[in-house]
């Protein structure tokens, strides 16, 4: 979450004279991580989406106590709290794939579907774009998580829903969710970082193939993140970005 976004709802909220109603909802007082350290049963592997979504709730919480919504972020604590309390009450929910897509669906931004929404590289004082590798100083992972991903010609791709780094053979990877917003593993691609680009604002990132080219590119296999270890699913997926981006005659990608 930006600060800048949460320090003006503040702000406003102080210039009311409510600043005294926000101890009505105190979110420390969920004491999640507390528990996250103590709980032998909320440590276990297969919850760990459940503590993902714990935090989640907890963010929510948070927006609300800053709009002012001390009842509804009370009430999200008190959510919060039960499923620490009783964690198995997790497996409860629904388990309808179709129904979750469409609950998922009806938050997903409009402009961001099939890739339909041209942006304004190709305006007449559109600066160059900036290879990654070129970047001084370099890039934070927040300033990457979050942001919309276009193709050469300018259209929608997708947003980037995670980074891996580090890996053994010096590949870096952002996975980016290209159908749903939402879940990096449902219909996301994984692009090498080498090969992604971005505008000097630092807000949109570029491949350097086209959209047609993208339904070229395989979507992540899992959501366990297996394919890391998947030699073979890796070159092939690799391989068809350096097929796609043509090479200079120094015999690097060139970076259009």
């Amino acid at each position: 979450m930006k600060l800048a976004r949460i320090a003006a709802p503040l702000a406003l909220f102080c210039a009311l004279g409510v600043g005294q109603a926000f101890a009505v909802c105190n979110i420390s007082d969920a004491k999640l991580e507390e528990a996250v350290l103590k709980s032998p049963e909320l440590r276990k592997p297969e919850n760990r989406y459940l503590v993902r979504d714990l935090r989640t709730l907890r963010d929510a919480a948070f927006v609300l106590w800053t709009y002012g919504l001390h009842d509804d972020c009370e009430r999200v604590l008190a959510n919060i709290r039960q499923l620490i309390t009783a964690p198995s009450m997790a497996k409860l929910g629904g388990n309808d794939e179709d129904l979750a897509d469409e609950q998922l669906a009806a938050g997903e931004p409009q402009q961001h579907q099939g890739g339909e929404v041209r942006g304004n590289r190709d305006a007449p004082d559109a600066r160059p774009l900036i290879n990654l590798d070129d970047l001084g100083p370099g890039l934070r992972v927040d300033e990457i998580v979050g942001s919309e991903v276009r193709s050469s010609d300018d259209k929608i791709v997708g947003e980037v829903r995670n980074v891996v780094i580090g890996t053994k053979d010096r590949w870096d990877y952002a996975v980016v969710a290209s159908g749903g917003f939402f879940i990096a593993g449902k219909d996301s691609i994984v692009v090498p970082l080498r090969y992604l680009q971005v505008n000097e604002e630092r807000n949109s990132f570029y491949l350097r193939i086209s959209s047609a080219d993208v339904k070229a590119v395989p979507l992540m296999p899992d959501q366990e993140y297996l394919w890391l270890a998947d030699e073979a699913w890796r070159a092939k997926n690799d391989a068809i970005f350096q097929k796609l981006i043509p090479a200079s005659p120094q015999g690097k990608t060139d970076a259009k």
